[in-house]
This record gives C-alpha cells, sequence and structure tokens, in this order.
C-alpha cells in the first residue's frame, strides 16, 4: 500500500506541466521533512532549488530535488504528512514548464 501511495503522489507532483511547488512553498514542504540534518556545507536531504538556485537550475534539475523530497518523505515515514501538503496547493502554488 505505501508503494501505490508514493507511486500516485509521485504522479500527481508531475501531473499536466509540473516542476515543483513554487519557492516559499517548496521550502514550507522541505520543513516537514523528518530527520533533516547538516553534512558538511550541505544538508540531508538536499536543500530544495530556490533563492540563487533557482535561476541556476534547470527544470529537469528542480523536478528531480523535488521528487528526491518525496521519496525522502516515504523513506522515512512522513509520506501522509508530504501527501496532505501537496494535494493542498493551489494550481498558482506550482512552477510549471512552459
Amino acid at each position: 500500500m505505501p508503494n501505490e501511495q508514493l507511486e500516485q503522489l509521485l504522479s500527481l507532483a508531475q501531473a499536466g506541466k509540473r516542476v515543483c511547488p513554487v519557492p516559499q512553498k517548496w521550502n514550507e514542504l522541505w520543513e516537514l521533512l523528518p530527520q533533516r540534518k547538516r553534512v558538511g556545507a550541505g544538508w540531508d536531504p538536499p536543500l530544495p532549488l530556490i533563492l540563487g538556485a533557482w535561476w541556476h537550475t534547470s527544470d529537469a534539475e528542480k523536478q528531480s530535488r523535488f521528487l528526491s523530497h518525496i521519496r525522502w518523505a516515504a523513506d522515512h515515514g512522513a509520506l501522509g504528512t508530504v501527501s496532505a501538503f501537496i494535494n493542498s496547493l493551489e494550481p498558482d502554488h506550482w512552477h510549471c514548464a512552459e
């Protein structure tokens, strides 16, 4: 069952031309992820590609990072919380491909 929920959420996250949530919402989602920790100069899981990184990364890189955050939630027992957050996002809370 959890794998099915994960696959459904990954599909929803990519529906239409969705890439990732807009920066503020993506950061809110990242803060919901359990067991975040500093690793050297970075984080595990890696930070959302927002702020300066937003302008220097492709949509493919953003989407890959975002989907890794969903998988992190699934692997760390927070899929329900993250799923509820993603399902609450309004259309204008999404960055979409052109």
